[in-house]
Formats: structure tokens, C-alpha cells, sequence
């Protein structure tokens, strides 16, 4: 990538992200956009009428800096719910725009320059960028699909050798997108371990938390020794499918609440006013809901795969997340890039190259990222599409 006037050389290499850029390709060319994360439908009609209701009634100032009082209780409420975990509304949540934003304060607030940060590899592209901004350095840890099983693992010796006087935090996304891994308790027990054995604070990107369809989400936070030294930080988007709200929220102990508001604080302030109360709507929805949530996306998730498996694509079956990950070596392709670049004009269809996601400069070549959270018709759609290029 060409040097850009102007930019700071922490963000040199930076450029505009891979969801702009391919999704641009889509209206382009008209092509169906399987490539960025979003889904096509809007969530609950209760969340999205509390948040017009909350306009009616005037709730269009900046909202208190930690978050308005009910959606903090929400947070915390939910937090117990789900994942028995007790946390104070008041000193231990504080509400962001969105989980990026929640990532982005707390690696500048907890960073000090020249620090390590360790990240599994391949990682959601806001975090090399939080890393870089925040003067630390990057230490990724590979994840690599089993041959046989098609699950994502990684080497324990390679994660301990990750961990040294240098590290500050590690920075873990589970269920993990671009892989759809969810991190078993084994592995999130190891990772615990080392926190525990460097004193290393643990930051978790846990926006998929409800969608995992084989095995459990598990809180790392919630594991012995880990409530003090974990940031856990999700966000509303994912769950109720109101991505453009931006209203995440990072969960910790007072301490790092306090480091994580200050560098907040500077960056967006506050934000989504009337978006707040709708999401506290949101939390404390019935179990109904989440079940029926994670159901649909479970049938998504199959019919896009079968789909894939008929127009030849190898297909590596996501445990969680909305995405799907294929291997183009199947079908004599090698470079991800090139073959998603070339995706619209030959198949009508767009998608992600998972290669941008890894640090690894030759990890990932073939594999290549679809979305399913789209409505069935556009999945069959998009899919009848890949077999005529294909298959047919």
C-alpha cells in the first residue's frame, strides 16, 4: 500500500477498510453483498419503538457520560442473567458507541507505548488499528482449521510463548470473528492461567455472545482470578441486529472502568441518546426472543452452507458469529483476494477475503468469508448465483 501524505506513521498501512471497499463493489456492480457484516432485516419492533418513543419525549441531549442509569442496570441484569455474573451498575459498566469504540478506549487508556498485545490470529481489523494507535505492538497467535474437523485451534506452546514481561493485554474475540470459533473452556482456561501467571489484563470482544450454535459461550471474566483483570465488552448491534446504533459497552472492575472512561471520555463523549433506553428494551427481552435469534440464524447458517457445498466451495462450518468461512484451494484458487475482487463480475455475488484478517503474511490465502444474515430468498439468491458460476 502506497504511503499516504499527511498520516501518522502508526497508521501508515491503514487504508479504507475491506467491508467499505467490497460493499462499494456491490452497488457497483449489483452484485449481492455477502461481504460486510450486517443483516438486511431490523431487529424486535419493541426495541426500535423505544427508541422513538424516546425521541417523542425529548431524549435527544448527551446522555450521562458512563450511560443512562437504565441501560447500565440493563447491562448488569443481563449479565447475571446469562452469565451469573455480579456486577455493579453504577462503578463497572460504562456504555460506548458501539464495541469498537469500547476496544478502542481501552487500549489507549491501558497502553503504554512500546507495550505488547496479543491477538489471535486472523483478527477483526479494528484491533491492529486500536493496537497501532494506542503506540503498542501487535503479538498474534495463529488459528488454524483442523484438517480433518474444519474447526479452529491453535498451538498452547505457541500462546505461552506469546506471554512475556513485555505483555500488557490480550485482546480475545470468542465466538471469534472471521473464523466463527467459539473458544472452548479448555482453551479460555489456559488463557486464564497466563493472565493470572504474567498479570496480564484480559480484553474480551464478545459482540456474538448469542449467537453459538455448537458448544457454549463462555465469559472469560467469569472464570477463577479473572473478574478483576477482565474488560468484557459487547454491544447491542449484533444481538438486535441494529448495527448502525453503535451501542456497545465495556463491564469491569471500578479500576479499569475509571482508566477506560477517561480515554473515552475524548473520543466520542457520549452518544445514541435515544438508542439507550431501546436497547435496555432489548437486554430484557424474554428468553423466547434468544432462543428464536439464534434458531434462525442456525437455519441461515445451514442453508448458506449447503448452498456453498454444491457450488464446490470447501466449507469450514461456523461454531458461532454470522459468518461463513469456505476454502477456495477447492476450487484451483489460491488467491483470496484476486478471487473476491473478481467475485461480482463473475458470480454476481460479493464476499470478504479472510487474508486481510491475518497478520500471517501468507496465512489465510484461500479463505474467504460470507455473511448469512441475510433473508433466505437472498441467501438462495446469492447461492443459485455461486452454483451457475461454479458448478453449473
Amino acid at each position: 500500500m502506497p504511503r499516504l501524505p499527511h498520516l501518522n506513521a502508526r497508521l501508515q498501512g491503514f487504508g479504507t477498510t475491506i467491508f467499505a471497499e467490497m460493499s462499494a463493489l456491490a452497488a457497483k456492480t449489483g452484485a449481492i453483498n455477502l461481504g460486510q457484516g450486517f443483516p438486511d432485516t431490523d431487529g424486535p419492533a419493541e426495541v426500535s419503538a423505544a427508541a422513538i418513543e424516546a425521541i417523542g419525549r425529548g431524549e435527544n441531549q448527551y446522555p450521562p457520560g458512563p450511560g443512562t442509569a437504565d441501560l447500565r442496570h440493563a447491562i448488569a441484569e443481563h449479565q447475571q442473567r446469562f452469565w451469573s455474573m455480579t456486577v455493579d451498575a453504577d462503578t463497572e459498566v460504562l456504555v460506548t458507541a458501539g464495541a469498537t469504540e469500547a476496544i478502542a478506549a481501552t487500549l489507549l487508556a491501558l497502553c503504554e507505548v512500546g507495550d505488547e498485545v496479543i491477538v489471535f490470529d486472523p483478527t477483526y481489523d479494528s484491533y491492529a488499528a486500536s493496537i497501532a494507535m494506542a503506540g503498542a505492538k501487535i503479538r498474534p497467535v495463529l488459528l488454524s482449521p483442523d484438517p480433518e474437523t474444519g474447526r479452529y485451534g491453535f498451538d498452547p506452546a505457541e500462546l505461552r510463548a506469546a506471554f512475556s514481561a513485555r505483555t500488557r493485554l490480550i485482546l480475545l474475540n470468542t465466538p471469534h470473528n472471521p473464523t466463527g470459533k467459539v473458544f472452548t473452556p479448555g482453551e479460555l482456561e489456559l488463557v486464564a492461567e497466563l493472565c493470572r501467571e504474567h498479570d496480564v489484563v484480559a480484553v474480551t470482544d464478545e459482540v456474538y455472545e448469542h449467537l453459538v450454535f455448537e458448544g457454549a459461550h463462555l465469559p472469560l471474566a467469569t472464570l477463577p482470578g479473572m473478574a478483576e483483570r477482565t474488560v468484557t465488552i459487547s454491544s447491542g448491534g449484533k444481538t438486535f441486529s441494529f448495527t448502525g446504533w453503535k451501542i456497545g459497552w465495556a463491564v469491569a472492575s471500578p479500576q479499569l472502568i475509571n482508566a477506560i472512561r477517561t480515554a473515552k471520555q475524548f473520543l466520542t463523549f457520549v452518544n445514541g441518546a435515544p438508542f439507550q433506553p431501546a436497547i435496555a428494551v432489548g437486554l430484557r427481552l424474554g428468553d423466547d426472543y434468544y432462543d428464536r435469534f439464534v434458531a434462525d440464524l442456525r437455519t441461515k447458517r445451514d442453508l448458506l452452507g449447503s448452498l456453498l457445498i454444491d457450488a464446490g466451495f470447501t466449507v469450514l462450518a461456523p461454531e458461532g458469529t454470522y459468518f461463513t468461512t469456505v476454502d477456495i484451494s477447492s476450487m484451483g484458487e489460491s488467491d483470496g483476494i484476486g478471487f473476491c475482487l473478481g467475485l461480482p463480475e463473475r458470480a454476481g455475488v460479493v464476499a470478504v477475503p479472510s487474508q486481510v484478517f491475518y497478520q500471517h503474511p501468507t496465512a489465510g490465502r484461500t479463505m474467504v468469508r460470507f455473511c448469512f444474515a441475510k433473508r433466505d430468498e437472498v441467501l438462495r439468491a446469492a447461492g443459485q448465483r455461486l452454483i451457475d458460476a461454479f458448478a453449473g
